[in-house]
C-alpha cells in the first residue's frame, strides 16, 4: 500500500514539473511574440499660414516645439514669409527639424530692425530647403551643439551665418550664400566645425570670415572643402584660427582668395583662377602648409607670405599671373621653404625675396617676362636694412635671367 502512495506522488510530482516546464515555454514564446514598446514618436508641426503671427504661423510653431518633450518637425508649406518682429528662439534639444516644403520657402526678414532671424539656441537642431533674404543683421545665429544647415539660400544679409565661440559640431553643407556683407563668420574653431559643398557669391567683404584677436586654443582646425567662391570681395579670411582649406574653387575674388593671419593653416589642392588681386596671402604665419594649389590668371601675386615664419610652399603650379610667389620680411632663424613648385610665365617676376632668406629647393621658373627670381635687401626709413640670403638649391629658371647673386647669395641653377 506505501508503494503505491509512494508511485502516485512520484506521478504527481512529474506531472507538477511538466506543466511548470510547459508554463515556462509558453511565457518565453509569449515574450518574444509581444511587440515592442512603440519608439518615441515624432511630432510634426505645419506652418501653414505666411502672417508674422497667429495660428499655423513660423511664431507659433517654435513656441510649440519649444515646449516638446521629444523630436520635432516643423514643415513650412507656405511660398513666403514676412517677418514684422524677431521670432523666440530654438531652445528644444530633443532635436528639431526645419524643412521647407514649399518649392523655393522663403523667409523675408527685412521688416526685422536687429537681431538674428533664427536663433539655434538649443542642441540638436537642422534646418534645410529654406531661403532667408534681406536680413539686417544675422539669418542664422548658432550658439548651441549639433547644428546643420542643408540645401538653403541666404541672400542680402549682413550675415549669413554667424557661429558662436560655445557652438560646436556645426555642419554647413550644400547652402548658397549670395550678395551678403559675410557669407558665414566664425568666433573660433570648435569641434567638428565644417562648411563643405556650398556655394559663395558677390559677397561684399568675405564668404568665409574666422578671426579673433588672439590666438585659439583649440587644436580642431574648421574644415572648409569642396565650397565654390565667385566674385567675392575676399573669400576667406582667417586670423588666429586654425583652419583647413581644401579643394575650393576661387574665382575672380577681389581681393585675396585667401588671407590668413597667424599659425595653424594648411591650404591644399584648390584651384584660384583670376582676380585683381592676389591668390594666397599669409601674415605673420608660422607653420602653415600650402601644397598642390593651381592658381592662374591672377593680377598681382600668386603666393606672398609677409613676416612669416617656417611655412612650407609645396608643389604648388601657377601660372599666367602677374608674379608668382612673394617672400617679405620673414624670419631668419626659422626660415620658410618653397620646394617643387612650378610657375609659368609670370607676366613679371617669378620669385619676389624682400629682407627674407626662405630656402628654395627643386622650383621652376619657366618664360617669365623680368627675372626668374629677382632678390632685395630691405631699408626701412629710419633703421637697419635688412638682409636677404635665400638658399638656393637645383632650382630651374630655364632662359629667363635672375637676380640672385647680387645679395650675395648662391646662383641658381638654370
Amino acid at each position: 500500500m506505501a508503494l503505491k502512495g509512494r508511485s502516485i506522488l512520484a506521478v504527481v510530482v512529474f506531472l507538477m514539473l511538466g506543466g511548470m516546464v510547459a508554463l515556462a515555454a509558453w511565457y518565453e514564446s509569449q515574450r518574444h511574440n509581444r511587440p515592442a514598446a512603440a519608439t518615441e514618436k515624432m511630432v510634426t508641426v505645419h506652418v501653414t499660414n505666411a502672417d508674422d503671427r497667429g495660428p499655423g504661423t513660423l511664431r507659433e510653431a517654435l513656441f510649440l516645439v519649444a515646449g516638446a518633450t521629444g523630436p520635432t518637425n516643423i514643415s513650412i508649406e507656405v511660398p513666403s514669409i514676412k517677418l514684422e518682429s524677431a521670432l523666440p528662439a530654438f531652445v528644444n534639444s530633443h532635436e528639431v527639424r526645419l524643412m521647407g516644403q514649399a518649392s523655393g520657402a522663403q523667409i523675408d526678414a527685412q521688416g526685422l530692425n536687429e537681431g538674428p532671424v533664427l536663433d539655434i539656441a538649443g542642441s540638436n537642431i537642422s534646418i534645410e530647403g529654406i531661403t532667408i533674404l534681406n536680413c539686417p543683421s544675422i539669418a542664422v545665429l548658432v550658439r548651441a551643439v549639433h547644428f546643420r544647415l542643408s540645401a538653403s539660400v541666404v541672400q542680402s544679409c549682413d550675415v549669413g551665418v554667424e557661429v558662436a565661440e560655445n557652438a560646436s559640431d556645426t555642419l554647413l553643407e550644400r547652402n548658397k550664400f549670395i550678395k551678403d556683407r559675410l557669407g558665414v563668420r566664425f568666433g573660433a574653431s570648435r569641434r567638428n566645425s565644417v562648411v563643405a559643398n556650398n556655394e559663395f557669391a558677390e559677397i561684399k567683404e568675405a564668404g568665409l570670415w574666422a578671426v579673433r584677436g588672439a590666438p585659439d586654443s583649440q587644436d580642431e582646425p574648421i574644415a572648409i572643402r569642396d565650397n565654390k567662391f565667385t566674385e567675392d570681395g575676399s573669400a576667406i579670411v582667417a586670423g588666429n584660427v586654425p583652419v583647413l582649406i581644401e579643394r575650393n574653387d576661387f574665382i575672380n575674388a577681389h581681393e585675396a582668395a585667401i588671407h590668413v593671419v597667424g599659425a595653424g593653416a594648411i591650404i591644399r589642392g584648390n584651384h584660384i583662377n583670376g582676380g585683381a588681386s592676389m591668390g594666397i596671402v599669409s601674415e605673420n604665419g608660422r607653420g602653415a602648409i600650402l601644397e598642390d594649389n593651381e592658381l592662374e590668371g591672377l593680377t598681382a601675386y600668386g603666393i606672398m607670405l609677409r613676416g612669416s615664419s617656417n611655412v612650407l610652399i609645396r608643389g604648388n603650379r601657377l601660372h599666367n599671373c602677374g608674379y608668382g610667389i612673394a617672400f617679405v620680411l620673414g624670419d631668419p632663424h626659422n626660415a620658410s621653404t618653397a620646394v617643387d613648385n612650378t610657375i609659368i610665365e609670370p607676366k613679371f617676376n617669378g620669385i619676389d625675396v624682400i629682407g627674407d632668406s626662405p630656402n628654395l629647393r627643386h622650383n621652376q621658373v619657366l618664360r617669365a617676362h623680368a627675372f626668374a627670381l629677382h632678390v632685395e635687401n630691405f631699408q626701412p626709413p629710419n633703421g637697419q636694412k635688412v638682409i636677404s640670403q635665400p638658399v638656393l638649391d637645383n632650382n630651374n629658371f630655364g632662359s629667363s635671367p635672375d637676380s640672385g647673386a647680387t645679395a650675395g647669395t648662391q646662383p641658381a641653377a638654370k
